[in-house]
């Protein structure tokens, strides 16, 4: 199949595929999209990049054909431009695997190690668009200039991608599956160098059987990894499984004594949150930055360690973590009326509703905390986080 010329997305305004469209069409490629209805911030996003998004799904948006159809994992049998793309036999791809053909796969053509591109994927239930954006920006901050993929609008760039000319590519590994005909988790076409690992739970209760098939996903994932890699992962229980077979070396990061990268001395204040970090029990560096929450905390702590090990220094990573501005939907301000602020928040799952609310009464000590749940994901539509909730 010749190089396409025009790539046609459909379900464009999902926050992967709109970035997606947006490197296509730097790359010099023709994009347009189509989606049941556009919504913001991806809408804006995508206005923004002149990318035409036809909506709502219509035969006629494949009218002329484009040369390829990235089909998004939520467009299903049935979606009238699929079926246009099937009866028509319009080339087809997923995201994954025209993110790996053609900005992933063939960059490492060097013998030299040193000299090829480095894929660095942050997977994890919880924590990785943050984690994704924080790692990025220090990158940025150190004059790396990476290129990157997240999962949502990061603030200090004011977009969700970017094609850098460094030689790290730093992008969210998403457990989540891939295309209506590829059922595996979209993270497995991405051959990572370095991965981070922030946590393993049971999620995605419409594809995932239980928590071993979850933890079949990770480990198949950390079995990728080369020997020459390197995995910085949780010091929780929870990731245990996945890492226990893993080629490479493994740094664990977390509050125990037995992290390689230890917290300690974490302080919540109103107008952000200080810690330290001990690298192999020995003081390494003082951080502070103005997000909340713990969680938070071993996001960056995660993203420092991952850092370190590309060679940017402690006083780098700290200037970097000090200007984070965080990422859109996460803990994000809306508004403030008549001394009631509202804030919106992504979590969805169990513990990430948790530590989102504990993180709200470290930030706003005495006041009044309402909170208003949105069961949109497919996994809280059912009763499998019933007790939890």
């Amino acid at each position: 199949m010749p190089p396409p010329k025009h790539v046609h997305l459909i379900g464009i305004c999902g926050t992967a595929m709109a970035s997606l469209a947006g490197m296509l069409a730097e790359r010099g490629f023709r994009v347009t999209g189509s989606d049941r209805s556009a919504y913001p911030p991806m809408s804006d996003f995508l206005r923004g990049l002149a990318i035409p998004v036809f909506e709502p799904f219509a035969a006629e948006n494949l009218v002329p054909s484009p040369d390829l159809v990235v089909v998004g994992n939520a467009i299903s049998r049935g979606n009238v431009e699929l079926e246009q793309v099937l009866d028509r036999r319009i080339p087809f791809c997923s995201l994954p695997a025209l993110l790996d053909r053609e900005f992933l796969r063939g960059k490492n053509k060097n013998q030299d190690p040193e000299q090829n591109q480095e894929v660095v994927v942050v997977a994890g239930t919880h924590g990785k668009t943050t984690t994704t954006s924080m790692l990025a920006w220090i990158f940025a901050r150190a004059g790396r200039n990476p290129s990157f993929l997240i999962g949502g609008i990061a603030e200090n760039f004011g977009r969700s991608f970017q094609l850098g000319s460094g030689r790290h590519f730093i992008l969210e590994g998403d457990e989540y599956d891939t295309a209506f005909f590829d059922k595996g988790p979209k993270f497995m076409h991405y051959f990572p160098d370095a991965v981070i690992l922030t946590s393993v739970e049971f999620d995605h209760a419409d594809i995932y059987r239980d928590l071993e098939a979850v933890e079949t996903a990770f480990k198949r994932l950390v079995n990728l990894v080369p020997a020459r890699g390197r995995i910085v992962a949780a010091d929780t229980e929870g990731v245990e499984p996945a890492i226990a077979a893993a080629f490479c070396p493994v740094e664990r990061y977390g509050r125990s004594e037995k992290a390689d990268w230890r917290i300690v001395n974490l302080e919540f204040r109103e107008d952000g949150t200080g810690w330290s970090v001990l690298r192999q029990g020995r003081a390494w560096a003082e951080f502070d930055f103005p997000l909340a929450g713990e969680y938070n905390v071993f996001n960056a702590t995660a993203a420092a360690a991952m850092a370190a090990g590309y060679g940017i220094g402690p006083e780098e990573i700290g200037a970097a973590l000090k200007s984070f501005e965080s990422v859109k939907r996460r803990l994000e301000v809306k508004a403030e009326i008549g001394g009631m602020t509202i804030i919106e928040d992504f979590a969805h799952h169990p513990t990430a509703v948790r530590v989102t609310l504990e993180a709200l009464r470290t930030r706003y000590r005495g006041r009044r905390l309402w909170a208003i749940l949105e069961p949109r994901s497919n996994t809280l539509r059912r009763n499998v986080f019933e007790q939890k909730l």
